[in-house]
């Protein structure tokens, strides 16, 4: 029998997801259909042979810049937004375990009554053994995005390719909901996405991938087998790189 995981290109990635894109049709929060369908596709996989790590932001639920936006002081705000990621966090790792997959999330932030503390050395153990591990709280630092926390852990835990989730299938020269005309890109470098201001990542994170050579794939992830497809390094989504 062949090896499934001699098709791969990636042996670990990080997976980035927005807060927005886990409310699916609803208005806040999390919907279960988009978590448990997520699930399944990250169990895929790791199936595969695939070790994983996630970073998910909290936006669904509360946006640091948009509470700072409405009076409240931007630190509190963002620490507010960090907790907003836990809990999105936590609800990730159910999701998970509830398809038989062992996940541990562990936190920027000191909250080690719900979660372990993030240490990068124990979090590239527990990808070793094939957990996944999720990677709550952002980079624990207010004004820093959770775009940043995930090329930041990326970079740290050895991943080989930054994936960013979104509900676009890849990158676009404007927004293409607003903009019909708006072209596609199939592969970029770090250097056009910064001139162009083309808004993938903030420019922070991308400068952090540039720099560390961390190539980052865009795509669309309510696409069936999109992650996969990823992982083997098929044309899927936009891919940014240094190249």
């Amino acid at each position: 029998m062949s090896d499934p995981s001699n098709s791969l290109k990636y042996r670990r990635v990080l997976l980035k997801l927005s807060g927005e894109a886990l409310m699916g049709d609803e208005a806040y929060g999390i919907d279960p259909k988009v978590i448990d369908r997520l699930a399944n596709e990250i169990a895929e996989l790791c199936k595969q042979g695939v070790e994983i790590a996630i970073v998910i932001g909290g936006g669904n639920i509360f946006r640091g810049t948009g509470l700072a936006a409405s009076g409240i002081d931007r630190v509190t705000a963002d620490h507010m937004g960090m907790l907003a990621t836990i809990m999105n966090s936590l609800a990730m790792q159910d999701a998970l375990e509830r398809v038989n997959l062992h996940a541990r999330v562990m936190s920027a932030l000191k909250i080690n009554q719900v979660c372990e503390d993030y240490i990068r050395r124990r979090a590239v153990r527990h990808l070793e053994k094939g957990r996944v591990v999720i990677l709550g709280a952002g980079t624990g630092n207010p004004f820093f995005t959770t775009d940043s926390a995930a090329s930041l852990r990326a970079i740290e835990v050895g991943a080989e390719l930054l994936i960013k989730a979104t509900k676009v299938d890849g990158v676009y020269s404007s927004d293409p909901v607003k903009n019909s005309d708006a072209v596609r890109y199939d592969s970029l470098n770090y250097d056009e996405v910064i001139e162009r201001k083309l808004g993938v990542m903030d420019t922070t994170a991308v400068v952090l991938c540039r720099d560390n050579h961390m190539p980052l794939r865009v795509l669309d992830m309510t696409k069936p087998g999109s992650l996969l497809k990823a992982a083997r390094g098929e044309d899927e989504g936009t891919l940014v790189s240094n190249a």
